[in-house]
């Protein structure tokens, strides 16, 4: 492993140049993300001529990150964060170029293998916020994290409304309309994944290394051993931690709960768009109900990211559990808001918001509560863990939200969060609880 000088490197200083290269990173690739979200939908239909392949890409994309992320955390684990980043950057980088060549070729298979890459760059996304903590000071952790996760922002909300400008881009090259959006995508990739390259040096997780092997060799300790990088053995390490089990609980059901009913919405907008007010179809709404969609999913991911810092700061002061216990509270007033509002358009998008902020708050809290809670050999398999739970839960919960949706319908789906966020509740008041009997409760607990 790379060895740096330790003592000669001002650690505050090493600490905010790796914040503002990961910040500066994922701006340039959010835009991928935001590209797929809104327009992945639509090029699955367009190109196989069904409806019913429209979940498809964020499907697929969602498999793929949870697939990669344990891959990406060894490697990250072996060569350094500067490695498995840009790794995972350039393999979505290849994605963003197979999805324009799908629209070229009018092939689907192409579509999704672009997708699976693309998924493979969101998990070096989720990655990128662990990095902000290496060398993050405990009451700074928070902070820290939620700063790269804020930079996602921009990117994200332009993402959606890139289709028009897109059109014109991709219609200029001599390329279909729609791969317009995936050319900005294969941009902004190209130069996160060059930004990683040059600027994320020393490498945080090698660098945090070098300055614990140091630490123990003048305590006279043994050097800790490299763990195994397998799910199994992360699982363990979180079971061994009370707090991290509740960290990784709370980041998983906030995922799947925000996946579940952000798929959905978009399908429900467009049916009550094409109904009208009168309940009768009617398609001569179908471009007023485009644009709420993509208005709507534009403030929702607003507030998945804009707050973040916020989020980031309450997870520093109140605490990670309170501020866990926040989050799903916001989710469980959306779900209520989007569910019972689910007939009137305006309360959907006041529900897709606090769902945004909801799962804010409860990521950063439970990220930065998993990050402490477990040995810091453990750590970074761990967070491999939970990149890989937390995607397996979001693919699992977009892909049964349509189920769930023709069953028992929007609201119905919404109540199903719901009850989830209330349980996750009810386990953290329980926590807060034991944690005031045993004693005063830690800005970091």
């Amino acid at each position: 492993m790379t060895t740096f000088p330790a003592t000669a490197l001002d650690l505050q200083r090493v600490q905010r140049r790796t914040v503002f290269v990961l910040s500066s990173a994922q701006l340039l690739s959010g835009i991928g993300n935001g590209a797929t979200l809104s327009v992945g939908s639509l090029l699955a239909v367009q190109l196989t001529g069904s409806d019913a392949w429209a979940g498809s890409v964020t499907t697929i994309m969602t498999l793929g990150t949870a697939i990669a992320a344990m891959p990406l955390a060894g490697l990250a684990s072996r060569r350094g964060r500067r490695i498995g980043l840009m790794t995972g950057l350039l393999a979505g980088l290849a994605g963003a170029l197979l999805v324009v060549a799908s629209t070229v070729a009018a092939n689907f298979i192409l579509l999704l293998a672009g997708s699976a890459l693309l998924g493979v760059a969101t998990a070096a996304n989720l990655q990128a916020r662990f990095a902000a903590v290496d060398l993050a000071e405990p009451e700074q952790r928070g902070r820290s994290l939620a700063i790269v996760v804020w930079a996602v922002t921009v990117g994200a909300v332009a993402g959606p409304n890139l289709i028009k400008p897109g059109a014109i881009v991709g219609e200029a090259l001599g390329l279909p309309a729609i791969s317009g959006p995936f050319l900005f995508s294969t941009a902004g990739l190209f130069l996160a994944a060059m930004l990683i390259l040059v600027g994320l040096r020393p490498d945080p997780l090698l660098y945090a290394a070098a300055r614990r092997r140091q630490d123990l060799a003048v305590a006279g300790a043994p050097p800790a051993t490299l763990q195994r990088q397998s799910l199994r053995h992360g699982l363990r390490a979180v079971r061994e931690s009370p707090k991290a089990l509740l960290a990784l609980a709370a980041i998983v059901t906030a995922h799947a709960c925000m996946a579940a009913v952000m798929s959905m919405t978009p399908l429900h907008l467009q049916l009550l768009g094409e109904h009208g007010s009168g309940g009768t179809h009617d398609h001569s709404m179908g471009t007023d109900a485009f644009a709420l969609i993509g208005f709507t999913i534009s403030l929702h991911i607003a507030g998945m990211y804009a707050l973040s810092p916020v989020m980031g700061w309450l997870t520093d002061k109140a605490g990670r559990i309170p501020t866990i216990l926040l989050g799903h509270g916001l989710i469980l007033a959306a779900t209520a808001c989007a569910g019972f509002g689910a007939a009137t358009p305006a309360l959907v998008t006041v529900g897709l918001v606090l769902l945004g902020l909801g799962w804010s708050a409860a990521t950063i809290a439970g990220s930065t509560l998993l990050a402490e809670s477990v040995r810091e050999e453990d750590r970074v398999l761990v967070q491999g863990v939970s990149d890989t739970l937390m995607s397996g839960a979001g693919a699992i919960g977009a892909g049964c939200a349509g189920l769930v949706l023709a069953w028992i319908g929007y609201q119905g789906l919404n109540m199903v969060a719901l009850a989830i966020a209330g349980a996750v509740i009810a386990v953290c008041l329980l926590a807060v609880l034991r944690e005031r009997q045993a004693g005063p409760v830690s800005p970091v607990s």
